[in-house]
């Protein structure tokens, strides 16, 4: 079942440069000596630009559904079923304009549960499954072939994958046996695993885009869970103003990261982080009929957005937000 990867939140960009050289844009590889990431000055929020919310769920199960990921061709990962006893996981793909017949029912082959989560321009995907043990197993669906990933540094009983670029490289993570988090990137050509910021705690690497930008969170010195995004040599910490905790999701290829954070009342709301590497601002996001429990899980290079909420009766319902002027 899935792991809900704690949907939280915190407040400023900071940057440090890396000992490392520059890498080429298709690279899986960054170096390997992280130093602790500083704060700078907290990064302003501005107005969200005007979106306009739909929600999209597979009809098979209209009490929870989460969308986590969008291309430019509006192709949609997800998957419904909150993944209790007897309400498993099961992962689709969806395409406009989202009537039930424009879900795909795409399950890992032989697996009790499946989690559909990132997806690449060419509507390739990665997420986990759950075998008939409970291990979750991290997986690739490249061009319709299903393969499975668990980082030869864990015990193979939790990995999960949760973005892929273009080249075939995925963004993921495995637990260990003290319960801490470790992210790497797993190339699906060369089935070559790399270290994500191996020098930060409980690292979860969440999304990748086709320059090897990689956006995820970990957890500070502090305690409090920061979201962090690796931009060629740099480093940069990131945290929603005001807020106790920021766990970025998505990246596109424009650099734009997208994630949830907590507030000081313990609400869930999603941000849009613009130009994180220039000129940082965001944009707060509450889908409207999921004020103080939305989280934004994936944005593709148009700007448009998905995630979930939870509405007056508990259900959990997916959502996609596009910008009024498209």
């Amino acid at each position: 079942m899935r792991m809900t990867i704690s949907r939280v939140a915190a407040g400023a960009v900071a940057t440090l440069a890396l000992a490392t050289t520059a890498l080429p844009a298709t690279s899986a590889t960054f170096g390997r000596s992280f130093p602790s990431a500083a704060s700078l000055a907290g990064a302003p929020v501005e107005t969200a630009r005007h979106y306009r919310f739909h929600t999209v769920d597979d009809s098979a199960d209209p009490t929870f559904n989460q969308l986590l990921g969008i291309n430019n061709s509006y192709q949609i990962a997800g998957y419904y079923g909150s993944g209790a006893t007897g309400h498993p996981n099961v992962g689709y793909v969806a395409s406009k304009p989202y009537h039930q017949m424009n879900f795909k029912v795409e399950n890992y082959p032989g697996a009790v549960q499946t989690q559909q989560i990132g997806i690449n321009s060419m509507g390739d995907t990665a997420g986990f499954y759950v075998d008939a043990s409970g291990n979750n197993i991290g997986f690739v669906r490249w061009q319709g072939m299903y393969m499975a990933y668990s980082n030869p540094k864990s015990n193979g009983t939790f990995n999960q994958l949760l973005g892929i670029n273009d080249n075939g490289i995925a963004a993921g993570f495995y637990t260990d046996a003290k319960g801490l988090n470790h992210g790497y990137l797993v190339n699906q050509a060369t089935n070559k695993y790399e270290d994500v910021a191996p020098m930060l705690s409980n690292v979860t690497a969440a999304g990748i885009n086709n320059t090897g930008e990689v956006t995820g969170f970990y957890t500070a010195s502090s305690g409090t869970v920061t979201g962090f995004l690796i931009s060629g040599r740099k480093l940069y910490s990131i945290s929603y103003p005001g807020a106790i905790s920021t766990t970025p999701f998505g990246i596109n290829n424009v650099g734009t990261v997208v994630g949830a954070y907590t507030d000081k009342a313990g609400a869930s709301h999603g941000f849009v982080l613009f130009s994180p590497v220039k000129h940082p601002h965001f944009e707060k996001i509450d889908e409207p009929m999921g004020v103080g429990t939305t989280v934004v899980n994936g944005i593709n290079d148009f700007g448009d957005l998905v995630g979930f909420y939870t509405d007056m009766n508990g259900n959990v319902n997916g959502f996609v937000a596009d910008t009024a002027k498209r």
